[in-house]
């Protein structure tokens, strides 16, 4: 996290991306005092594959098709 003063932030508004990047979190002031917040955006993250999702399940012991029987059969 970096303070800067609102002067600070005029000189810096070129490259506050590069800077935000860097640190971030920047803290804007005035007089000493923190008057806003910026924070970097969140990345989007894509919808994972299917196979990504099987492969990250543990496998059953038995097939599900036997588990759903067991099921059935005890009521």
């Amino acid at each position: 996290m970096k303070h800067l003063s609102i002067r600070e932030v005029r000189s810096e508004l070129p490259c506050l991306d590069e800077l935000l990047s860097e640190v971030g979190e920047i803290v804007i002031t005035r007089r000493g005092k923190p008057i806003a917040r910026i924070l970097p955006t969140r990345r989007e993250r894509g919808m994972p594959s299917h196979a990504d999702l099987r492969g990250s399940m543990p496998r059953l012991a038995a097939g599900s098709e036997k588990h759903v029987r067991a099921e059935r059969d005890e009521r």
